[in-house]
């Protein structure tokens, strides 16, 4: 399973080394990074497991159905089922992306390639990608001058494909009126956050 990058260290224990393995998060710190302003506040969310589900060629129905009894529904184009624990959003044509959280689905795409068997491909997701998640009043501000999305049409539940800084991103309207769960390349996480850093700059 693909881990996040750990900086390593050798620390001597009795006669001999061990390495000291110290897990980082995407913007490169020990602890997920908070941007909080008066209007809207920008946090690192380093506490989730993901993994994307593609359903193979002639078992779609079976996959769908094993989706649907995991999330309570099959999230369709522009969509997003905001199931607790596992939630997911449409990538593509019977491809979804599957988050949870970490501290209790660290396995996830173990868990998910089990569940779906031989009905649907699992590809550990964990590691490449970067999650913030926006909340505040200004939101909708930030966001229209992050992106092209319809935040103001969009509701719970919905989730666009589009460009934040020309990097692929996915912007998902969460349960709270006033938050969006952004995800984007983990290689660029900090191109990424300097993004969301001017923008909320530019709205205060």
């Amino acid at each position: 399973m693909l881990k996040s990058p750990a900086p390593i260290s050798l620390i001597q224990r009795g006669t001999g080394f061990v390495h000291d393995l110290m897990p980082i998060t995407a913007l490169g710190g020990t602890e997920a990074r908070i941007d909080a302003f008066d209007h809207v506040t920008i946090a690192e969310n380093d506490g989730l497991a993901l993994a994307s589900v593609a359903a193979r060629t002639g078992h779609e129905k079976p996959c769908h159905a094993t989706l649907k009894k995991l999330l309570g529904a099959v999230p369709g184009p522009g969509k997003a089922v905001l199931h607790d624990p596992e939630a997911g959003f449409w990538m593509g044509p019977d491809q979804w992306m599957i988050g949870a959280p970490r501290d209790t689905h660290e396995l996830l795409a173990d868990q998910l390639t089990t569940l779906f068997g031989e009905t649907a491909s699992v590809t550990e997701q964990s590691g490449a990608w970067v999650c913030f998640d926006v909340t505040g009043p200004a939101m909708q501000d930030l966001c229209e001058r992050l992106c092209a999305v319809p935040i103001r049409r969009m509701e719970a539940g919905d989730a666009q494909r589009t460009m934040i800084h020309q990097l692929g991103c996915f912007v998902i309207r969460r349960q709270d009126a006033d938050h969006i769960r952004i995800l984007g390349p983990r290689a660029s996480a900090g191109s990424l956050h300097h993004a969301l850093i001017t923008a909320a700059h530019s709205t205060a």
